[in-house]
């Protein structure tokens, strides 16, 4: 006959019940600690779930390069076209632009970062998010890869939009697929710099204003719109360090498959490599240095929000 006495009595699930405390309660089991890769999805989840019930920031930073796409091309497309062919290059002026389109939406659906993150903290969500026991990492990563995700989406979009209007993609879909991930690679920095701006201001209307005012001119001195040969010297001058430019030389040398780059003379890689390299390596030191700055803040900023 077994002894009942010394069985551990069961709870409804059949578990062990919990150890009587001294105090005469029962202590709680632990609650299962959070993974990195759920905090991560219900952070991606959530942002994405946010830009669908609030799509104005997202269509508006998708229509303003559509119009740009569409009235550069037939208001300024014949005079354009001439200023590429005097550099012996035999394109049309919708092939030339459709990858600084492509960097354009870009720039616009990065600097709709800093704004969710500002509403965040106008709403007070940022610190109730702060106090729960998530990865902040996970967070923030959760956050950049909902932004991420519609950025391609709408590259894809105008990629599409641009071979409707007669643009021509040289190195077929491989150069497509290209094109966007250069487009992910350039968006990062400036997703960072929007939230900088975010925390640093920590108003929504002086992020929009802010994040706007960088974009046009970063823009217009680049090599986005006309060939580096075409511009004012002192435009000239400040391409050479405009990271717009290493972005749309970036995507143009695989819209074209052809060596672009005239800011810098690279030779050793050979064809559109010695566009590739530089660019990709400006734009990864970019990113880290911005991204490591932004990070930095997030945390002060993160750890003051929960004292």
């Amino acid at each position: 006959m077994s002894d009942d006495t010394d069985a551990a009595p069961s709870g409804r699930d059949g578990d062990p019940s919990p150890e009587p405390r001294p105090d005469g309660g029962h202590a709680r089991r632990a609650p299962a600690g959070n993974s990195f890769l759920g905090d991560f999805w219900v952070n991606f989840v959530r942002w994405n779930i946010k830009a669908v019930r609030n799509p104005f920031v997202v269509v508006g930073s998708l229509l303003q390069p559509i119009i740009f796409l569409i009235l550069f091309t037939q208001v300024f497309g014949q005079i354009a076209t001439g200023a590429i062919s005097g550099g012996g290059a035999d394109i049309t002026y919708e092939t030339f632009l459709l990858p600084a389109i492509a960097m354009q939406v870009s720039l616009a659906g990065a600097a709709g970062s800093g704004i969710g993150l500002v509403n965040d903290m106008e709403e007070g969500l940022f610190e109730k998010v702060l106090v729960t026991p998530m990865n902040r990492a996970a967070v923030f990563l959760g956050k950049t890869a909902a932004e991420l995700v519609r950025i391609v989406v709408q590259i894809v979009i105008i990629l599409v939009l641009g071979t409707v209007l007669g643009a021509e993609i040289a190195t077929g879909v491989p150069g497509a697929v290209g094109i966007v991930v250069m487009g992910v690679l350039f968006s990062l920095w400036f997703v960072a710099l929007s939230n900088i701006i975010a925390i640093v201001t920590e108003d929504q209307e002086s992020t929009i204003i802010g994040a706007n005012l960088l974009q046009f001119p970063l823009l217009f001195v680049s090599t986005a719109f006309l060939p580096l040969s075409a511009l004012p010297g002192w435009i000239q001058t400040v391409a050479r360090f405009n990271p717009v430019t290493y972005g749309v030389d970036g995507a143009r040398a695989l819209m074209l498959d052809q060596d672009v780059m005239t800011v810098i003379e690279v030779t050793r890689f050979g064809g559109i490599w010695d566009t590739l390299v530089p660019a990709i390596a400006v734009l990864a030191a970019l990113d880290l240095v911005l991204g490591g700055l932004m990070v930095y803040l997030l945390n002060r900023v993160s750890s003051s929000s929960v004292k």
